[in-house]
Parts: structure tokens; C-alpha cells; sequence
């Protein structure tokens, strides 16, 4: 028997997807050079980082939890070790600071920096999973107190002063093809992420903990090993993506990292992927609500609306995103009846 169309459900289900190629038609008629090669070119470059970013909040997310400290993590990471990477002009930054005394002095290569960024965002992330899921804080709490502290404690390390990035590293963002390279490395650990979402054990016992920890505890998943092994990625994705963008813009403000995470859960719920966890797709959905994201600003910038209007924009996006999401919540059926071939391989999972 054929299933009568159900215009609310497509609503719900396709709703985003569907503005998304309203925009697209919308700026692409109504502005001369937005879609171009360059212009399509330089959307996706500057959507990646962000789409990196989100790939490790998202496992977050879809286990039921949270992290709010996602930018601030980056911002500690990168611009501490940033500092021990530089060998020119390091005397005008340092002056009386002894910790950036300290962190000049080390004069380690772009080499052994890159791994120690993504290294120190895995620390960090472990030490969010130790607060919540060991020590039993809430995440919204724990989280937002991590955002402070480290972003409070990176800016008395460096005088929030503005750095630069080691010659080589300018350099390497500089060269042919970068928005290319950029955004098939991309592309890449978004296709590896999608695919230990959906095809792996450890991706299915997320999707469990985010339908009912209790559940899935009692079908032999180990809630707080997975749990934890979520936030470890979600330090080391975002890092990953910060080292992108800092390839991109050339140097490290003292605004780098604030409130990327705010963008980076609008990009994830704009992609269908619900805040309740248990539900959503990293390909296309997390694709498709980071480039809405990029593109509306890129838009905006074409049709010449003042920069000051970003901020609303970008707000009222993320309110209807999140108002959307509840009310998917509310209106559909979030019954999730495991099958017998799945349930087999949930308990496999566990032994």
C-alpha cells in the first residue's frame, strides 16, 4: 500500500534542503558573480574549516550531550603553540611575559607544531569527557566553564596580542590550488566521519546513547567509553579545523575561536541533525547546513548589505534552526524500534 505524501513530514525531513536551493537560486539570479567558479570556489574553502569543526561536536550531539567549549579549545591550542613555532620579531611580542618567554624559547618546527595543536585538543577533549562522563558534571556546565577558563587563560598567556603564523605556514596558504587542497582534505574527513557514523560499531553505539542512555546501557553498550571517545574527537576535529582556517587568514586574533560553537550547532541542526541526539546524517546534512551558513554571508556580501547585519542574520538562522528542531521533536514519532539483525549487532558491539 502506498504511503499518502504527508506535507508536514516532507517539512520537517527536507525543509532546510529546501531553502538551501532557494538561496542558491535566489543569489544566483539576482547577483552577477556569485555563481562563478571563483565564488563557488572560495565558499566552499571558507565553509570547510567550519564543516571540520562540526564533524566532532556532531558525534557530540548525536550521543545526547553537548560542548560549548569547542572554540576556546582550538583558541588555547593553536595560539599557545603558535607562539613556541615563531623564531622572527619574538622579543616585540614577548617583552615581560615569562610563560611566552617560556613558549618562544622551545623554537619548534611547523613540522612537530601542527601534531602538538591536534594532540593538545585531544587532551583537552578528554579532559571535558573526565568532568562529565567520569566525575558526572553537566555538560552544559562543564563545558561552559571549560570556554572561560581556557580562553581566559590563552588570553593572559599571550597579552591577547595578535600573532602572526610561522613564514612557512603563510606560505603554504599562498600556494596554487590551495582552496582546492582545502577543501578535498575536507570532503575527506567528512566521507571517513560519515562513515564511522554509519558503518561501524562505534558510530551505532552513538546513535543508541543518543536514543536512551539507559537503553542502550542495558543492550550492553558502554555509554560512558563512548561518551568519553566523543568528546576526545571533538577536541581533535576542531583543532584540525582551526589549523585550516589559520592556513586561510594568515595570523591568530584574540577572537579566534568565539563563538564558533554556536556556529558550528547551527550548521548541525540547519543539516537536519537533531540537538536531542539519536538522529541525523554528517553526509549530506552537516555539508549542506555548513555551506548554508557560508553562503548566506557570502550572499549578503554580493547583494552589498552592510557587515554590521551579519551577526542578526546569522542569529535568526540559528533561532529558526533550533525552533525547527524542537518542534520535529515534537511532531514527529522519535520511537526508535531496533530489528533483530541490528540488535545482534549492537550487543556484538559491546562484547
Amino acid at each position: 500500500m502506498t504511503k499518502k505524501f504527508n506535507l508536514r513530514d516532507f517539512l520537517m525531513t527536507y525543509g532546510f534542503n529546501v531553502v538551501f536551493v532557494l538561496i542558491l537560486l535566489f543569489l544566483s539570479l539576482s547577483t552577477e558573480h556569485f555563481f562563478t567558479y571563483e565564488n563557488i570556489a572560495t565558499v566552499l574553502a571558507n565553509a570547510c574549516p567550519w564543516i571540520v569543526m562540526a564533524t566532532g561536536i556532531v558525534l557530540v550531539i548525536m550521543s545526547g550531550s553537548i560542548d560549548i567549549s569547542i572554540g576556546s579549545i582550538l583558541f588555547i591550542a593553536i595560539i599557545t603553540t603558535n607562539i613556541a613555532m615563531l623564531t622572527q620579531d619574538i622579543n616585540n611580542l614577548v617583552g615581560t611575559n615569562i610563560p611566552l618567554a617560556f613558549l618562544s624559547g622551545l623554537g619548534i618546527s611547523v613540522g612537530i607544531g601542527i601534531p602538538i595543536i591536534l594532540f593538545i585538543g585531544v587532551l583537552l577533549g578528554a579532559f571535558n569527557g573526565l568532568l562529565i562522563v567520569v566525575i558526572g558534571i553537566n555538560p552544559w556546565m562543564a563545558t561552559v566553564g571549560m570556554m572561560f577558563v581556557l580562553r581566559g587563560l590563552a588570553l593572559w598567556l599571550t597579552d591577547a596580542r595578535t600573532q602572526n603564523i610561522p613564514p612557512a605556514m603563510q606560505e603554504f596558504g599562498k600556494i596554487a590550488y590551495f582552496k582546492e587542497f582545502i577543501i578535498v582534505i575536507s570532503l575527506a574527513i567528512l566521507l571517513v566521519m560519515h562513515f564511522v557514523v554509519t558503518r561501524t560499531k562505534f558510530g551505532r553505539q552513538v546513535m543508541a546513547i543518543g536514543n536512551g542512555e539507559e537503553t542502550a546501557s542495558r543492550l550492553g553498550v558502554p555509554t560512558k567509553r563512548v561518551r568519553f571517545a566523543t568528546y576526545v574527537l571533538s577536541g581533535l576535529m576542531v583543532c584540525a579545523g582551526g589549523i585550516l582556517q589559520i592556513f586561510q587568514i594568515g595570523n591568530i586574533h584574540p577572537r579566534l575561536g568565539q563563538g564558533y560553537e554556536f556556529t558550528a550547532i547551527a550548521s548541525i541542526v540547519v543539516g537536519g541533525i537533531s540537538l536531542f541526539g539519536g538522529e541525523g546524517k554528517i553526509f549530506p546534512g552537516l555539508l549542506l547546513g555548513g555551506l548554508t551558513m557560508v553562503i548566506v554571508e557570502n550572499g549578503l556580501t554580493h547583494l552589498g548589505i552592510t557587515p554590521y547585519a551579519y551577526p542578526f542574520v546569522r542569529g535568526g538562522i540559528i533561532f529558526l534552526a533550533m525552533y525547527a528542531d524542537a518542534m520535529k521533536s515534537r511532531l514527529l514519532t522519535r520511537v526508535h524500534v531496533m530489528e533483530e539483525p541490528e540488535l545482534e549487532e549492537a550487543k556484538e558491539g559491546c562484547e
